[in-house]
């Protein structure tokens, strides 16, 4: 008796997943037509269910599905003209409107999050991709990518325990800036050096944490703990500012490290204030470096060494990797990252 044909043995000959051939199989879901095509004469070949006497001359015709053209956007922030995604976005929305989509922000509010439902101005069947800045609920995120839509984050959560997403991610160049730094700081005999920010508020905090460890043990220099403030801060819960909340972490040390590494540029702006309280000046006592290159981070005094994320460059790649996911949704899910340039200013007594 010959062997019954499932989905998951095509899937297997193609190389696809089993979800991708089942929505070629049903018509259901987004799929280019290049690879339902290919799907369904795979199965006619195979010999699968009702398809092994099917006539594929209808593959020759276009679909007549109207093919969905509406990106949506989705953020649980307000993404303000000082935020990397301003100009990313404007790129972003630019090449895709060349290609024939629209784009559509909408706020996920934090009854969505806690209900894992979608803001109720979004329609399914309008939707041919989603793309998420500054959305990291992990719980919300696996909802998202659990809807057989093309995802892409624009950062992450962070997934502690090697769970991955069914999306394609895209992130800033989080390593090589601050091994810089920490390299740079060892030869001006400056090995005292800490990190301030929450290390489980998105994939990016938690890669610069993990570039900030690899570089004190490259350059074999001591992590202090004390020095480490990378716990979770909620103003709602707690109601004091984060300048509050830094100053009464800084009153418990013992001493104050030759510098801090913060996971932005807005954590180190804060400690240039919390310092203050102590009488410590920004770069004589403690140097700093943030990141993300803020337009603040140059008109504050003293102006902050930062790293430089390319905003354009990451809105281009956004776009490649959605476009492609859409049309090829059976494709891998790819890691992307985009180079970025660390920028010595003041603050480091440049």
């Amino acid at each position: 008796m010959a062997k019954r044909v499932t989905i998951q043995d095509i899937a297997d000959e193609l190389r696809l997943s089993r979800n991708t051939v089942s929505k070629a199989i049903n018509n259901t879901g987004v799929l280019s037509e290049s690879t339902r095509k290919k799907v369904l004469a795979k199965a006619v070949e195979m010999g699968y269910k009702q398809f092994s006497y099917m006539d594929l001359s209808f593959l020759d015709n276009p679909s007549s599905k109207k093919e969905a053209k509406e990106i949506v956007l989705l953020t649980a922030s307000f993404l303000n003209n000082s935020h990397f995604a301003s100009t990313m976005l404007d790129k972003f929305q630019a090449e895709t409107s060349r290609l024939g989509y629209s784009l559509s922000l909408h706020n996920v509010a934090p009854n969505n999050l806690a209900s894992k439902t979608l803001p109720p101005s979004i329609k399914l069947e309008h939707i041919a991709g989603i793309v998420c800045v500054e959305l990291f609920d992990a719980d919300y995120c696996r909802m998202l990518s659990d809807l057989d839509i093309p995802l892409l984050m624009i950062d992450a959560p962070v997934l502690n325990f090697g769970e991955t997403l069914n999306a394609d991610i895209l992130l800033m160049e989080n390593t090589s800036g601050i091994l810089s730094f920490i390299h740079e700081m060892k030869t001006r005999n400056c090995t005292s050096i800490g990190f301030i920010g929450d290390i489980n508020h998105c994939l990016s905090f938690s890669e610069r944490f993990i570039a900030f460890r690899n570089g004190m043990y490259f350059n074999s220099l001591p992590i202090k703990d004390e020095h480490c403030i990378i716990g979770y801060y909620d103003y709602k819960k707690t109601g004091i500012t984060h300048q509050e909340f830094l100053i009464d972490h800084f009153m418990k040390l013992e001493s104050f490290p030759d510098a801090f590494i913060c996971a932005n540029d807005f954590i180190a702006m804060d400690v240039i204030q919390a310092l203050r309280s102590f009488n410590l000046s920004c770069p004589e006592d403690i140097m700093l470096l943030g990141f993300d290159d803020s337009s603040e981070s140059r008109i504050i005094s003293p102006p902050l060494s930062t790293v430089h994320i390319h905003s354009q460059t990451i809105g281009y790649s956004a776009v490649e990797l959605l476009i492609s996911r859409i049309r090829e949704p059976g494709m891998e899910y790819r890691r992307l990252y985009v180079n970025s340039d660390l920028i010595y200013r003041e603050s480091t007594r440049n």
